[in-house]
This record gives C-alpha cells, sequence and structure tokens, in this order.
C-alpha cells in the first residue's frame, strides 16, 4: 500500500510548488524505477528524500528538474509559468553529487555561466553572482580556479551557481556525500543558514539518517525498488539547528524515527 504523500503535521496550507502524481518511470532497460510515486512540495519547506540505495530518490529529483521524463503519471507546477518544456521558467536549480565545475573558468566564471547561458549582460550579472558568492562565503576566491580549491569549497561553488539564477527550488542529489565529516557538517549548517535566510525550498536526497534528522523540516521515506513513498512525516520546526541540537535527546529522538521508517521501508512494512 503506498502512503498518503501529505505530512502527518503541517503548517497552514500553502500552495503546492510542485506535485508529482502517481508518477512511475520504467528505464529502456526494463528496470522499474518508480511506481505510484507521489509528493507534494510547498513553499519554504525543506524536505529530504531518504530511502535503501537503489530506491529511486535521484530518479525521482531528476524528473523533477525534467532531466528525464515520467512513464506515467505527471508533475504539476501550480505556482509557476510553465515553459514549451513543461519546466517553469527559471524556478528550478540543480546541485549534483558533484562539483562539476569547468577547470578553465574561474569561479566568477562558473558562477556566471547560468546567467550567460540565458542572456543576462555582464553588467547585470555581476552583483547577482557576488551575491551568490558572498552567500556562500566565496566573494573573496572569485578569481580563484577549481584546482585552487579544496572539495568543500568547490561544492560551495557548485551551489553559488544553483541559486545565482534566484530559483524557487533547489534540488541537491546527494551534494556532500564524498566530504569528509567535518566538512560535510559544516556544509549541512551552511545549507540550513542559507535555507531561513533566502526562503527557499529544497529537496535534498540523502542517505544519512543523521542528516536527514538535521536538516529537513520534512522527511520522505522511500521504499526499496520500484521506488514510492514510504512514509511521509514533519519534523519539528521551532527547533534551532546547531551544534547544541547535534548533542540533545530531540535530534537523537528524530534520528530514531527516521531509523526506524528507514528499516520498515526496508523490509516491507507498512509506515506509521
Amino acid at each position: 500500500m503506498t502512503h498518503d504523500p501529505e505530512p502527518e503535521q503541517s503548517a497552514p496550507r500553502k500552495r503546492a510548488l510542485v506535485t508529482m502524481k502517481s508518477v512511475s518511470k520504467t528505464f529502456s532497460s526494463g528496470t522499474l524505477a518508480l511506481t505510484d510515486m507521489s509528493l507534494t512540495v510547498r513553499p519554504g519547506e525543506f524536505v529530504s528524500l531518504l530511502g535503501p540505495s537503489g530506491c529511486g530518490k535521484s530518479t525521482a529529483l531528476r524528473i523533477i528538474a525534467g532531466l528525464g521524463g515520467p512513464s506515467s503519471g505527471e508533475i504539476d507546477w501550480p505556482s509557476s509559468q510553465i515553459n514549451a518544456r513543461g519546466l517553469p521558467d527559471g524556478d528550478i536549480s540543480f546541485v549534483f553529487q558533484e562539483p562539476t565545475l569547468m577547470p578553465w573558468r574561474t569561479v566568477y566564471g562558473n558562477v556566471h555561466l547560468p546567467l550567460q547561458l540565458t542572456g543576462v549582460s555582464a553588467k547585470e550579472a555581476r552583483p547577482r553572482i557576488m551575491e551568490a558568492l558572498a552567500t556562500v562565503g566565496l566573494a573573496d576566491f572569485e578569481k580563484a580556479y577549481p584546482r585552487e580549491l579544496s572539495g568543500g569549497m568547490k561544492m560551495r561553488v557548485s551551489i553559488a551557481r544553483a541559486l545565482v539564477t534566484r530559483p524557487k527550488l533547489l534540488l541537491m542529489d546527494e551534494p556532500f556525500a564524498a566530504l569528509d565529516e567535518i566538512t560535510r557538517q559544516k556544509l549541512n549548517d551552511d545549507v540550513l543558514k542559507l535555507w531561513k535566510e533566502t526562503g527557499i525550498s529544497v529537496i535534498f536526497v540523502t542517505h544519512s539518517v543523521y542528516e536527514s534528522a538535521y536538516l529537513s523540516s520534512r522527511i520522505v521515506v522511500m521504499r526499496a525498488r520500484p521506488g514510492r513513498v514510504h512514509e511521509d512525516f514533519a519534523l519539528d520546526a521551532n527547533v534551532e539547528k546547531n551544534e547544541d541540537f547535534r548533542l540533545s535527546d530531540a535530534y537523537r529522538n528524530a534520528c530514531d524515527r527516521v531509523s526506524r521508517s528507514l528499516a520498515a521501508a526496508m523490509y516491507g512494512q507498512e509506515g506509521h
């Protein structure tokens, strides 16, 4: 049985930003990656997609981004102006698992790229680029090249590049998985700060129970392939997320809740 995609707890209802309606995806190899996947994301939410390896988390994210179409079902953008490709104009940005920076371009040049591709003039682009770099703490590195940066700094550039278009929705596909734990925790804090300051919506794919419990306002636990929603629940949005929270009973309880749901998803039990 597929669970209602609405979370157990919610703030007063806002108009949906994006909705997946009974989406299924079968690849040309015959692999059924998603089946009857339904999910609604509203403005200002930080939603983590968590599930067993190969459950279709990244596939769902790419379908939302328009990087592949569903085999059945639909994606609806009720709050956006839709272009000829069926996607919202300028409303989505994607941060991949790897920073995917152009090595011959400076930090500034890499962040400039999405604006350049949409015809924004150099004069108009500069304040937006510097604003995005300042947001991720890299305003002093605009002339640096990717080879001169640490892994964490490269990922910050990738996030700045995603933010420079001022999207409504930021899609993040395990962006910190390859980083050491200290860098990962620091970037978790940075992303939370960015989310709070900008009011952007985030869908964040992760394998980490601890990361999802720390970052999210909502967690969507997916079942093993074919992926679909096993459980969808909200976390306490009023808790301050910082080092003290990482040592708190509230965090331990959140991790326990997520762990139990993930275990049930893996072994085919129903959600709560």
